[in-house]
């Protein structure tokens, strides 16, 4: 079924609007109508990260499943983690469409969707659904764009999905909610930090559960930002750190789409990304553990990522492109690298190019 998908599927989705095709493939995982990766637990490639048991190192990244309706099925393709959301307070609609395209040419995705959502009310009814499922799913938190507090929002969240969430992931990164980014600065971000870790707290003492705490970040930073972001999350008892979400550089495009407003994703993410994942890797060391997105297509690409810093891998736009069985094509191959190497597990190769990447050698 999973080569069936780049012969006679993609052609099929890709008929059809961005959108339309979103729906039409989160509609076929409802339905079951998905491969099912049976290897997903293999002891070489699991991982423990911030206090969780990850059965492997690849997640479904944000932006797929925004309203929680099949991280069972996501699981079920191979992913060892889903992330649900990104999901604000109140419904919104988002930004006007079109507002998805496809850069065939560069294998990318520009989206200015603005984190349409049905709310914390929709997505946490979807997930009560699931309440016998068993799985590492996390929760993506985002801020409505007209609330006058974006902060507060995170801290909402945090109250909302306490008992839900297997972690948090604190999104001040998308480029399509005016403002938003603002907060990587480092004083708006040592205060949410703070705002969101205490939030965090009440909910440990009320449930005697501490949820880890992931924070995400953009890829379109300079050295002295990301020294602020580094010095403040280090300075927290946040978890980890994900790198990165959507580009807004158009470097070496293609695609005669390839000036439209919004976020860029997909292959062409892959190297700058990349390059800020080793360069966080740089500056936290160990401290931190690192998730690394953006680009990954392949079980080489998902390898360079780990080799770069990441401890945890997340793809989405490469499923576009592959389809659903690229979750099973990257553990095998995964694997395969590690029996190449003559190594027996997965960490031995975390940030062992973490140099070389930050440099731009790669």
């Amino acid at each position: 079924m999973a080569d069936l998908y780049k012969y006679i599927g993609k052609q099929v989705l890709f008929t059809l609007d961005p959108e339309q095709a979103h729906k039409a493939s989160i509609l076929a995982l409802r339905m079951g109508m998905h491969p099912k990766f049976e290897a997903a637990v293999n002891p070489r490639l699991s991982v423990k990260v911030a206090g969780i048991d990850f059965p492997n190192p690849l997640g479904m990244a944000a932006g797929y499943d925004k309203n929680g309706e099949v991280p069972q099925a996501l699981l079920q393709l191979g992913f060892g983690h889903t992330e649900v959301g990104t999901v604000t307070p109140k419904s919104q609609l988002g930004n006007p469409k079109p507002r998805i395209f496809r850069l065939l040419e560069d294998e990318g995705v520009i989206n200015r969707l603005g984190f349409n959502s049905g709310g914390h009310a929709v997505a946490k009814a979807n997930l009560l659904k699931l309440s016998n499922f068993k799985g590492v799913v996390g929760i993506n938190l985002g801020a409505n764009k007209t609330s006058e507090d974006f902060a507060a929002d995170y801290v909402t969240g945090i109250h909302e999905f306490a008992e839900l969430a297997t972690y948090f992931t604190v999104n001040i990164s998308s480029p399509n909610t005016p403002g938003l980014r603002a907060l990587q600065g480092a004083d708006p971000l040592t205060d949410l930090l703070h705002r969101v870790s205490d939030a965090r707290a009440e909910q440990h003492e009320r449930l005697g559960r501490k949820v880890p705490l992931f924070l995400k970040i953009a890829p379109d930073l300079d050295d002295s930002e990301l020294d602020d972001i580094a010095k403040a999350i280090g300075n927290s008892d946040f978890d980890a750190l994900i790198v990165s979400n959507t580009t807004l550089s158009r470097a070496g495009l293609q695609s005669p789409v390839k000036e439209e407003v919004g976020g860029l994703s997909g292959k062409p993410l892959f190297e700058p990304s990349t390059v800020i994942l080793a360069k966080m890797r740089q500056r936290l060391g160990t401290l931190l553990p690192l998730v690394g997105v953006g680009g990954v297509h392949s079980a080489d690409t998902a390898f360079s990522k780990l080799e770069a810093g990441a401890s945890l891998v997340q793809l989405y736009s490469g499923m576009v492109y592959e389809g659903p069985g690229l979750p099973g094509n990257i553990l095998r191959g995964l694997v395969k690298r590690l029996e190449q190497e003559g190594l027996e597990h997965i960490s031995q190769i975390t940030g062992r190019a973490a140099d070389d990447w930050a440099k731009g050698k790669f």
